[in-house]
C-alpha cells in the first residue's frame, strides 16, 4: 500500500511539473484546458484508449501533449476506480441489469481470457462510455472555470520580480 506521505509527494511533483509549463510560456487558459481534457479523457471507461484520446485532443486543439499526458497518467488510478461505477451507471441509463462483477473479478477475467472478456463486456463498456460522454464536458468546463483564474494569478506572480 502506498503511504500518505508518498501520495502527497506525488501530488506535489505533479503540481510542480504542471506549473513549470507556465514558465515555458503556455498561457494559463491553455494549461487549464490541458488539465481539464487530461482529467476528462483520462477517466474514459474504456481501458487503453485514454492515451490515444489525449494525443488526438492535443493535436486537434493544438495543446501541449506533455501537459495533457501528465494529467492523464495522474488520474489513471481514478480511471480504474471508476470503471465499475461507470458500468453500473450505464446499465441504469439504458435500463439494464447492473454488472454483478467487481473490478478484481474483471481483472482476473482479463488475465485468463482477454478476448473473451472484451467481447463479453462490450455492451457494458459502450454503456459506460455513453455515461462518460455525458459527464466529460461538465468535468472539462468545471476544471477550466476553476483553474483558469488560479493559473492566471500564479502566472502573474511568477512574472513579478521579487524585491
Amino acid at each position: 500500500m502506498v503511504s500518505c506521505f508518498h501520495k502527497v509527494n506525488c501530488l506535489k511533483r505533479y503540481k510542480k511539473k504542471l506549473l513549470a509549463f507556465l514558465i515555458t510560456g503556455i498561457a494559463p487558459e491553455r494549461l487549464a484546458l490541458c488539465i481539464g481534457l487530461g482529467i476528462a479523457l483520462g477517466l474514459v471507461p474504456a481501458l487503453g484508449t485514454a492515451t490515444l484520446l489525449c494525443m488526438l485532443a492535443a493535436f486537434l486543439f493544438r495543446l501541449n501533449l506533455a501537459a495533457i499526458q501528465l494529467v492523464n497518467v495522474a488520474v489513471y488510478p481514478l480511471q480504474i476506480a471508476l470503471l465499475v461505477p461507470f458500468m453500473h451507471a450505464g446499465a441504469w441509463l439504458f435500463g439494464n441489469e447492473p454488472l454483478q462483477l467487481s473490478f478484481e473479478q474483471i481483472q482476473e477475467m482479463l488475465e485468463t481470457n482477454i478476448w473473451g472478456t472484451l467481447t463479453g463486456l462490450w455492451v457494458n463498456t459502450l454503456q459506460a462510455v455513453a455515461v462518460w460522454i455525458l459527464i466529460a464536458p461538465v468535468i472539462i468546463g468545471l476544471v477550466v472555470a476553476l483553474l483558469t483564474p488560479l493559473l492566471r494569478k500564479m502566472d502573474i506572480e511568477r512574472k513579478i520580480p521579487a524585491n
